[in-house]
């Protein structure tokens, strides 16, 4: 039986968020399923399960979006089905916020500013922080609650906030996220993580 795949995942697919997450993945060893975006998602669970499995190295880093769809919609209904099988394990996830007219929201263990600064407070789409503490709006975060996830942080639009977020600034919101992720799964070393984020500018 082949072993189980250890997977991140992120709650939006558009273009900056797979340029983003794929540049990201890269620069901490990680595989993106470039696949997997979408404005909604439009690979199945079982399409996305596959293409996890056929992956040459963990963690795989995989995208889900539902646009704007209320509830579940098709990026979440893959979402459920990759976290629930058996030969997947979910080490992390990050949610990203979102202007959704809808009042859709998960609980987040923290969350990471435009800024670069870890909060117990959500933030907005700019990576702005809001009033509530230890959630985030989103339009692609209705079923994380119901998930088996370790940890799970809350930022702002991927690739975005102001340009803050760009890959020429080495995506820093992004990448600190997927780090604290990764050291606390135990696949990168804390010594490491922190020399790699120096790269990134906040400014």
């Amino acid at each position: 039986m082949a072993k189980n795949r250890k997977v991140i995942l992120f709650t939006d697919g558009d273009i900056y968020a797979a340029k983003t997450i794929a540049y990201v993945a890269e620069k901490t060893g990680g595989r993106c399923i470039s696949c997997s975006q979408g404005n909604p998602s439009v690979l199945s669970g079982p399409e996305l399960v596959r293409k996890i499995l056929q992956a040459p190295y963990d963690p795989v880093f995989v995208m889900f979006d539902d646009c704007g769809m209320t509830g579940a919609g098709s990026g979440e209904a893959a979402m459920v089905y990759v976290a629930g099988h058996p030969q997947i394990q979910v080490i992390g996830a990050v949610a990203v916020a979102s202007k959704t007219k809808q009042s859709e929201w998960t609980k987040v263990d923290f969350c990471i500013d435009r800024y670069g600064e870890i909060t117990e407070y959500g933030v907005d789409k700019s990576g702005i922080k809001e009033y509530d503490i230890g959630r985030i709006n989103g339009d692609t975060v209705y079923s994380l609650d119901s998930l088996n996830i370790p940890i799970v942080i809350g930022i702002g639009d991927i690739g975005k906030m102001a340009r803050k977020d760009h890959i020429q600034k080495g995506a820093p919101i992004t990448m600190k996220a997927v780090q604290i992720i990764l050291e606390r799964s135990g696949l990168l070393e804390a010594g490491k993580a922190a020399a790699d984020f120096r790269e990134a500018d906040f400014e």
